[in-house]
């Protein structure tokens, strides 16, 4: 299923699984002369290859990883899940030894952590690039970093401040705190980062979690916000948006984010295609994991 359901490699699959890549291989002969296997070539199978290679071309993007509907279109809550395994298993692909990795915090990211396939990463230290927040039926921001670090037998290095303050005095003030300053500081040496994005429906995980208020919100779209980065407000250009909450937040900044040499988005659902063109617009993204329909959509924005 891992090798030719979701098209991952074999080297992926043999770090999923904790196993040698030669056991895969010997696998993966065993189950075709067993007939477990039956090897035929799919026009869509082409097709959805054809089109993860054509998005990373269009869009400057190291690698993409489509997940596939199949025959019968997933419900979104199915497609989610689905791509939140396709990029933990991405992600595990493309970390090294020595690796310092960057994970946000959401819904998303929660659901690659829980999926992760353990297995150790050597010197790989985990990076929390958000502040922590409380809500009282959402996770913990610092879950998603500490989960991902304990699989692959990382350092983790959560980071001791809120996502944001009541005011930017406050802010500024936290920032300056030396143990805060130089954990922010340390965001300029990460290789990886792993995030999601988040639009600007009433829904959205920034004010479900108390970051900002829906009035918020509502003055933030009226000065042309689509997406949410990292707690950040980005516009249709994929520029941050300058403002009060820009200044009262703690943790990465989406100028840092975008400097780091392996970004890698993941995001599903059609209420999130506003926001995905913005990020990948902004040249915050390499390596880009997302489900089929939404991977066509922006092949059709790009004409």
């Amino acid at each position: 299923m891992l090798y030719y359901r979701e098209g991952l490699t074999q080297g992926a699959v043999a770090r999923r699984m904790g196993v040698s890549r030669a056991t895969i291989v010997n696998y993966l002969r065993l189950a075709r002369e067993m007939g477990i296997v039956e090897i035929r070539i799919r026009g869509e199978s082409f097709a959805a290859s054809s089109l993860a290679r054509r998005l990373a071309d269009r869009y400057g993007l190291i690698d993409a990883y489509v997940a596939h509907d199949d025959i019968t279109p997933l419900d979104a809550g199915a497609a989610a899940l689905r791509v939140a395994g396709l990029a933990a298993a991405a992600l595990l692909d493309i970390l090294e030894p020595g690796d310092r990795l960057g994970v946000a915090w959401g819904l998303t990211v929660q659901h690659l952590a829980q999926v992760f396939p353990i297995s150790t990463v050597r010197n790989l230290t985990v990076y929390q690039m958000l502040g922590s927040m409380y809500a009282h039926h959402h996770f913990a921001a610092e879950t998603c970093s500490i989960e991902i670090a304990r699989k692959t037998s990382a350092e983790c290095r959560t980071l001791h401040a809120p996502a944001v303050v009541s005011t930017p005095e406050l802010a500024e003030k936290l920032r300056r705190e030396p143990i805060i300053a130089q954990q922010i500081a340390e965001f300029g040496a990460l290789t990886r980062a792993v995030f999601s994005v988040g639009d600007v429906s009433p829904q959205t995980t920034l004010v479900a979690s108390g970051v900002v208020t829906a009035a918020e919100l509502a003055k933030a779209k009226a000065r042309g916000a689509v997406a949410v980065l990292c707690g950040h407000f980005i516009d249709t250009a994929g520029q941050p948006l300058a403002g009060d909450l820009r200044d009262r937040m703690l943790g990465i900044t989406p100028e840092v984010l975008r400097a780091i040499p392996a970004r890698m988005l993941v995001v599903s659902g059609a209420e999130k295609r506003a926001a995905t063109l913005a990020i990948l617009t902004g040249g915050y993204v390499s390596h880009l994991v997302l489900d089929e329909p939404m991977a066509v959509w922006l092949l059709e924005q790009a004409g």
